[in-house]
């Protein structure tokens, strides 16, 4: 047996072992991967070290360090109230204003990930707020953010067209945007009438002026927990509408959420409510901007100005702008280090450490090489874009591109097959996969929900995930690579 199929071997086995005992994959793949780089491989611990995402584990730790700090100061209720009342308290809107903002984002030039790690963390608020589906909301900031991922001017756009360019082969950047815009676009729209869409537009507006609305969610950090609510974790054990006026709400039978719509609600928040330090200001339910807020506010400003204006690095800025929040008021920061998502860490690092050792020892060339060979060309074509989603589900959807579409150049060459659609395909089926919980754009998003069960999250963007990688590359190359047949 070759060291390259024993090395995909090993992943089958850490995902069933991960799957069926409970046990971290992170944990699972980090021994999978000094095992097969050690005895498979020939790798000392250098070389297995060399697929640690540095990078990434500073996103997610700096990230999600930063938005603990505006949670528990309630900068993260300030912003929430405010969207609602610049889409006029349109529940339903709240979704799409963050597929776009993150869609506008990368078509500008923002990297998909540091886009996401941007609005994921607010979006995910959202949800928890007005009881939307964290699923639905995740997912619309993933592919909102792939959607403008392939502009003219953005990061992946410029990428993959060089990429085109210097192989020789023909091109076209309004095809290869149109083709993520319109395919992203269209799976936001599935998704939004899967997981609580119409429910959403049933539920119609939610009072913007701090009135108690249905939906609002149970009490901020540093307040009481209402009624039918865990008072250890804050969790809801039940649901149930909150009654207009000042009236309480009414606890609702305890239930535990039995759908992937399902999210806990807090029953008792209003609107406008918030914990943390300041409080309200004494508005009886207008948030109010303290300094901690203002700063707060100033940094994720910095954040979005720093990555996107001079190319700072996302995970490495975030957590400065951590630090001085938490030196100039450290009793909001106290229990932010602990809310860091350090089981994600461990999750999303181990499983890339594991795939940089499959590249060190040519496991990926070896995949693509394989389908490359095959006489067929329309074949090849679909086995490629396949190859891109399931690689591109748990590593660089760019760095595979980078691989596969050299990789098509002999076969397209010969003119059976369109160049423009088969690149266009390969994007689309690199890229709209990120979705999955082991991809950057995933991780960020299981990250950033609060207040959920976290394991149920990942669970269901794990199960999401595949239903994309088995769907999205087969309808891809039929639309894009079969009408293009020579």
């Amino acid at each position: 047996m070759s060291p390259e199929l024993v090395s995909i071997l090993v992943l089958v086995v850490v995902f069933v072992i991960a799957t069926t005992r409970s046990v971290n994959m992170g944990a699972l793949a980090f021994a999978a991967a000094f095992g097969v780089g050690t005895l498979v491989a020939d790798l000392d611990a250098d070389g297995i070290f060399a697929g640690f995402p540095g990078d990434l584990f500073v996103v997610l730790v700096g990230v999600t360090y930063l938005f603990a700090i505006a949670r528990a100061n309630g900068t993260t209720d300030w912003l929430v109230h405010a969207a609602v009342r610049l889409v006029r308290g349109r529940v339903a809107l709240i979704p799409w204003v963050m597929f776009a903002l993150t869609g506008a984002l990368t078509a500008i030039g923002a990297v998909s990930p540091a886009a996401v790690a941007i609005v994921a963390p607010i979006a995910l608020s959202f949800a928890t707020r007005y009881a939307i589906s964290p699923l639905l909301m995740g997912t619309m900031v993933v592919h909102g953010a792939q959607a403008g991922g392939f502009s003219p001017i953005s990061i992946y756009g410029s990428i993959v067209n060089g990429i085109v360019e210097r192989e020789g082969l023909p091109g076209s950047e309004v095809t290869l945007f149109l083709a993520s815009l319109i395919a992203n676009l269209l799976i936001a729209g599935v998704l939004f009438a899967l997981f609580g869409g119409r429910k959403l537009w049933a539920r119609g507006s939610v009072p913007t002026d701090g009135a108690t609305g249905e939906g609002d969610a149970g009490p901020a950090d540093g307040e009481t927990p209402g009624p039918g609510t865990d008072a250890t974790s804050g969790t809801a054990t039940g649901t149930g509408p909150a009654t207009s006026g000042a009236t309480p709400a009414t606890p609702a039978t305890p239930t535990a959420p039995a759908s992937p719509t399902a999210v806990a609600v807090r029953p008792g928040r209003e609107a406008g409510v918030t914990g943390g330090t300041g409080g309200t200001g004494g508005t009886g339910g207008i948030i109010r901007l303290t300094p901690a807020r203002i700063a707060t506010l100033t940094a994720l400003v910095a954040l979005v100005v720093a990555v996107l204006g001079f190319d700072l690095d996302a995970g490495l800025t975030a957590v400065t702008l951590a630090v001085v929040l938490s030196t100039a008021w450290p009793d909001d920061s106290r229990r932010a280090v602990g809310e860091i998502a350090w089981s994600t860490v461990l999750l999303i690092c181990g499983v890339l450490t594991y795939v940089g050792v499959l590249e060190e020892m040519g496991t990926i060339t070896w995949a693509g090489e394989g389908v490359g060979g095959i006489g067929v060309p329309l074949l090849a074509a679909v086995l490629l874009c396949y190859i891109g989603a399931v690689v591109s589900a748990f590593a660089s959807s760019v760095g595979i591109m980078g691989a596969l579409i050299p990789l098509a150049v002999p076969f397209l060459a010969q003119g059976e097959i369109g160049a423009v659609g088969m690149v266009a395909a390969l994007a689309v089926s690199a890229t709209v996969v990120d979705v999955s919980p082991f991809s950057t754009n995933g991780a960020l998003v299981l990250a950033a929900a609060p207040d959920v069960d976290r394991e149920r999250f990942f669970r269901q963007l794990m199960v999401y995930g595949g239903i994309v990688v088995a769907a999205v590359p087969a309808l891809a190359w039929l639309v894009l690579v079969v009408p293009g047949l020579g």
